[in-house]
């Protein structure tokens, strides 16, 4: 039986750069926040973006120029699915929902997780993901 995995919190750097107005330090994301940024961030790196890992991040960007419909969110549901169970060690549970928006040529994506290893309640997230020119 494999080991359960215990953590005692996670810390990721803000990619905004922005300083702490007293420490003037790199912001810090903390537990979920650090979490939730990491998989949005996976989910719109573009396989190969990453130069030392090229396989880190999902298909969405060519699929948010065609039709907006179900089978397109399905589509988007498996690669996002797919993304965060190959690169996020640190989530369990993971369903996606994408709800397409055909009127605004966009799709609600609703991410939702649990965090191994503390308890932390599950987490949920959504936000739109849209062609931008």
């Amino acid at each position: 039986m494999p080991n359960k995995r215990i953590s005692r919190g996670f810390k990721d750097i803000s990619l905004s750069f922005d300083m702490h107005p007293v420490t003037k330090d790199i912001l810090v994301l903390k537990n979920e926040d650090a979490i939730r940024k990491s998989i949005r961030n996976l989910v719109q790196t573009i396989p190969s973006e990453r130069f030392f890992n090229p396989l880190i991040g999902a298909e969405v960007r060519t699929s948010l120029f065609e039709f907006v419909d179900f089978g397109t969110a399905s589509l988007l549901e498996n690669q996002i699915l797919l993304a965060i169970q190959n690169n996020e060690p640190r989530v369990t549970g993971t369903a996606v929902i994408v709800n397409p928006k055909p009127d605004l040529n966009s799709y609600e994506i609703t991410i939702r997780y649990t965090i191994i290893g503390q308890d932390y309640p599950p987490q949920n997230f959504t936000y739109i993901l849209e062609a931008t020119r």
